[in-house]
């Protein structure tokens, strides 16, 4: 109980900052003179939510009602906040994180593929709420595939690993492993995008082009703990062995960042050796 009431508390407070931070000309109200306080008023907050004073009082006092998805992204769309903002009113309204109601992120900033391209030898990229690769370096086009030259269906990770000849090879014995974990997370994924048409088009091609994803998708299995280490067999250099880290873009929450990591000195050597090649 005391939880509850310092989310509550927790709420209303971030309600009020993200209240005063506005004014009327931001959000196409009049401004009515003179302000006591900087910001939107509580009513101007309500009208633009299309919820009632009361109501909207009542939510900003951390009292304990009743709050719905369209009435928080409502709220959301009232006060501009951004996608790290609706998580975490969600966070303190639900307890739970929102589901996805916007078409993904298909782009990185510059400072990210930056990132990327300075991580040298370590295969590395950048993967959107529906796991499609979206941003990526020299290494992970040479071990993963070129990914400037697949389709935006190709590039789709689980797409990729569920019906690529060349993924099944790279991985060798621990594909399945590796396809069951990776399918468990797109599970995770799509639970949080119910209704999304993209979401049900996809799975239905990848029921008529894998047997296995016919075979595992109805398991239910769920896994959000991307893995450690894998071990991956290039058709030029051989074996490679990758330690895996994965990690939210800090600008934005639909982000998920992959970092291959060279775990001995074989591998290191051989990385290096591809980009020579490839220059």
């Amino acid at each position: 109980m005391q939880g509850e009431e310092q989310r509550a508390r927790q709420l209303a407070e971030f309600l009020r900052t993200r209240r005063a931070r506005l004014n009327p000309d931001q959000v196409g109200l009049p401004s009515g003179g003179r302000r006591r306080t900087p910001g939107l008023r509580r009513a101007e907050v309500a009208v633009l939510a299309g919820v009632s004073v009361d109501w909207y009082t009542w939510l900003e006092q951390g009292r304990d009602i009743q709050v719905s998805i369209q009435v928080l992204d409502s709220i959301t769309r009232a006060l501009r906040l951004d996608d790290n903002e609706r998580r975490h009113l969600f966070l303190l309204a639900t307890g739970h994180l929102p589901p996805e109601n916007h078409e993904p992120q298909n782009s990185v900033s510059l400072m990210l593929q930056d990132f990327l391209d300075r991580q040298g030898e370590c295969p590395a990229f950048v993967t959107n709420s529906r796991w499609d690769i979206v941003a990526w370096n020299r290494a992970a086009s040479l071990i993963f595939g070129d990914y400037e030259r697949m389709s935006p269906r190709e590039r789709n990770s689980i797409w990729r690993l569920f019906t690529s000849k060349y993924a099944k090879q790279l991985l060798r014995d621990d594909w399945e492993k590796n396809a069951k974990r990776r399918l468990a997370q797109f599970r995770a994924s799509y639970g949080n995008t119910m209704g999304d048409s993209w979401w049900t088009g996809m799975i239905e091609a990848l029921n008529a082009q894998s047997e296995e994803f016919r075979q595992w998708w109805p398991l239910h299995n769920v896994l959000n703990t991307p893995e450690g280490e894998k071990l991956l067999y290039h058709p030029t250099v051989g074996s490679l062995r990758f330690g895996h880290l994965s990690f939210q873009a800090s600008d934005s929450a639909s982000l998920q960042v992959t970092v291959n990591i060279p775990l001995d000195d074989p591998t290191k050597e051989k990385m290096k050796r591809l980009l020579r090649t490839d220059e």
